[in-house]
């Protein structure tokens, strides 16, 4: 049933008036992360951060309150001598393929990743305060609705700390502490180190970087500390302080060379503004972006969880910050170097931390990811021209700050289709934003620049279909010579459909008609998606989905991309059918944490909302430890995974946030359905101003298991296509305005 409907309600500038109920809201307490203890580790700590500098709080032994600081350009940027040379081509790499002489390969691009401790990302340093008699028990909570850390011990001192959301300075104040307590900066220890390698993962010891100790500087009120790194690289720390009786107020601040902060001049600056003021400033920016979106949903776990990934999104995230990597602003601190360098994995894990950002209405929070892409597109450039000798723009799978590739598993890291995932992006913030200047002057420059390459990367046979000589499948058969399939991969395939199918959109949209017919006709050369006897999508011709695996890389065109979709035609339906029953049959032996999160919204896709909530709880409560950081492996060890390790990353965290905005809205097909994938038993659901494509905001309240309250804004006014309890409804939209939808 289609109706056109209009009915006005207000103006956008009166959507103070609307009830409290339908109004964006504050995290709930409930939501809060707290403890009856200040972790022990750095892996439970309770994390703050602004996208640029970041702090972990813990406490270290008995006494010892411990601030583990970090900054996102805290790099040691030297360069892989193997990434180099007259065979630093994937011709040379091609030609091992072709006589299956892999090893050299293996040696060129992958071993020096994991003997090499550089490039990668490294820790910056931390504060210690040590107070004798302190107590193992306190009341913890990090309050999630102004991003402040209280931590208050029986014997009386307290403790109120936050990282400022918008300026490079961290700040903290003890209450009732004993005489004599002065922060302690306590550096990384780069010339000789105890550390012990656990459980998460780790890298390298930090001293294999060859670094001298810096040093540290003190008078009565301030501390500072200068660590020389590679090269010309460098990064300070200051902290300034002063104590009235037994309160104790102090700032700090982590600068590095990469950028014009200069932590004295920060932390002089702070303190001349004052605690109180900076919190006031702080708040500015936490409050509206609470504002942005909530949700509410009667499954408190999964609400928590929710909440807290919206949190991290505001602590790593910013529109001028460099894109989050694989742990963002909190580096480990145990000695050594973090979980797979700490760089940028873009085969995955970048892509999936920006998920939540659109229908979260956060646009501005992603442009940190884009306007970084777009700031490093020459040295994108340089790299497709020499490793690939090809035009236009692919990127290093995995890199780093500045763009340079890192080598790896070069069948990932030096994928053929990193560039187009990430175009993606660019892809959806134009469709959530209908922003014709981005689309225009950012969106499509990259996204054709990607299509170039890839035009010239893939070739077509006798047949006339357009592959790939050798394609992939993240991470299937590891590094091994087997992990290059002489047929397209579904993987491969779905992410070059997809972009050159968003080429073609965005050419046609700017009246780029002869730009919109040539990427139309090479998407259709393409082959179709290969299944098995099932209907099940496979790796590739000939290799079904046999075993259980962490990385969904050959369904990609039924999640993300939306390339087989469930409101589609009966083949779609069977095949989302078939490929989820394959998953659940092999088993989730082989998955992480992230596993579960991209399982729960490709769910949410098949509109099985009963089992993606199942999946998120799952993640909830399996695979995240109690600061909320995603581990990767099942810490319940209730055989939800083999893997039973404890690298923290951050992609399953967002990939969650993401996954439960799929189950309350979806709009990739053009249709804004309205709760298309509700569990049975939650009845009572809302979320408000959740962002649809199009440009348009939506409000909705389900009670007693109907839609009770339903509203739209469209920004740029024009016709809204809803669907919602069975029912569908066409408004024609006026611009800025707030809109009722009849529901009967």
């Amino acid at each position: 049933m289609k109706k056109t409907l209009l009915i006005l309600t207000m103006a956008a500038s009166s959507l103070a008036a609307i009830s409290s109920s339908r109004h964006p809201h504050l995290p709930a307490p409930s939501s809060d992360i707290t403890a009856s203890s200040l972790a022990s580790r750095w892996d439970e700590a309770m994390p703050l951060g602004n996208a640029t500098i970041g702090a972990l709080v813990w406490q270290q032994g008995d006494s010892t309150v411990r601030m583990s600081l970090d900054r996102t350009d805290l790099w040691d940027l030297r360069a892989s001598d193997s990434l180099a040379g007259p065979n630093y081509s994937f011709e040379w790499v091609k030609e091992h393929i072709r006589s299956g002489n892999y090893e050299p390969v293996q040696m060129k691009f992958d071993m020096p990743y994991d003997i090499e401790p550089a490039p990668a990302k490294i820790p910056g340093a931390a504060i210690e305060f040590t107070i004798p008699g302190l107590s193992p028990k306190a009341d913890v909570r990090l309050s999630l609705a102004d991003a402040l850390c209280t931590v208050a011990w029986p014997e009386g001192p307290t403790l109120t700390t936050f990282v400022h959301a918008t300026r490079p300075v961290g700040w903290f104040r003890f209450e009732n502490l004993p005489d004599g307590v002065v922060p302690v900066i306590a550096a990384p220890r780069y010339e000789d180190s105890d550390a012990k390698a656990d459980n998460s993962h780790a890298g390298a010891a930090i001293t294999s970087l060859g670094y001298s100790q810096g040093p540290v500087t003190l008078t009565d009120t301030t501390a500072s500390y200068h660590q020389p790194g590679w090269g010309d690289f460098a990064y300070d720390l200051s902290v300034s302080w002063q104590r009235h009786g037994s309160t104790l107020t102090g700032v700090w601040s982590l600068t590095s060379t990469l950028s014009p902060d200069e932590a004295v001049s920060e932390t002089d600056e702070a303190m001349a503004r004052g605690f109180d003021n900076d919190f006031a400033d702080h708040l500015a920016y936490w409050t509206p972006f609470w504002q942005a979106s909530s949700i509410s949903v009667p499954d408190s776990v999964i609400q928590a969880q929710y909440d807290r990934e919206m949190y991290k999104l505001g602590s790593a995230a910013r529109e001028n910050s460099y894109p989050i990597s694989l742990q963002a602003v909190w580096t480990a601190d145990n000695g050594f170097l973090p979980p797979w360098k700490g760089d940028y994995h873009h085969d995955l894990n970048t892509q999936l931390s920006y998920w939540p950002v659109y229908a979260g209405n956060h646009l501005t929070e992603g442009l940190g990811y884009l306007n970084t892409l777009w700031n490093q597109r020459d040295t994108y450039r340089n790299y497709t021209r020499q490793f690939f000798g090809h035009d236009g723009i692919n990127i290093p799978g995995v890199c780093t700050l500045t763009g340079e590739p890192m080598g790896g598993w070069m069948q990932y890291s030096m994928s053929q289709t990193v560039s187009a995932w990430l175009a993606q992006h660019f892809f959806l913030h134009w469709k959530y934003s209908t922003d014709h200047d981005f689309l225009l002057n950012r969106a499509y420059p990259f996204v054709r620049d990607v299509a170039i390459f890839l035009e010239q990367a893939t070739q077509t046979g006798p047949d006339s279909v357009r592959t790939f000589e050798f394609s992939t499948s993240p991470e299937i058969n590891d590094n091994s010579l087997q992990a290059w399939f002489p047929t397209i991969t579904n993987y491969d395939l779905a992410l070059t459909r997809a972009l050159f199918r968003s080429a073609a959109e965005m050419a046609d949209s700017l009246g780029e008609t002869a730009d919109a017919r040539r990427w139309t006709a090479v998407m259709n050369q393409l082959p179709a998606f290969d299944t098995d006897s099932t209907g099940a999508l496979t790796f590739a011709k000939g290799h079904p989905y046999n075993q259980s695996h962490r990385h969904f890389s050959h369904a990609m065109a039924i999640h993300p991309l939306g390339l087989i979709d469930y409101s589609g035609s009966e083949e779609d339906r069977r095949t989302i059918d078939a490929t989820l029953a394959r998953l659940k049959e092999k088993g989730s032996s082989l998955w992480v944490g992230y596993s579960y999160s991209w399982y729960g919204a490709m769910l949410a896709r098949a509109m099985r909302g009963d089992e993606a909530a199942e999946a998120l709880h799952t993640f909830a409560t399996c695979f995240c430890l109690p600061n909320s950081f995603h581990a990767n492996g099942d810490q319940s060890r209730t055989g939800k995974s083999a893997f039973t390790y404890r690298p923290f990353t951050l992609e399953g965290n967002f990939a969650f946030a993401s996954a439960l905005q799929e189950m309350l809205m979806q709009s990739h097909t053009g249709v804004i359905r309205i709760f298309p994938a509700i569990p049975s038993d939650w009845s009572d659901v809302s979320f408000n101003s959740l962002r649809a494509m199009g440009g348009v905001l939506v409000s909705a309240i389900r009670k007693d298991g109907r839609v009770a309250d339903l509203q739209i804004l469209s920004e740029h006014g024009g016709h809204v296509t809803l669907e919602a309890d069975g029912k569908t409804f066409t408004i024609d939209a006026p611009a800025g305005c707030w809109l009722t939808v009849p529901l009967q």
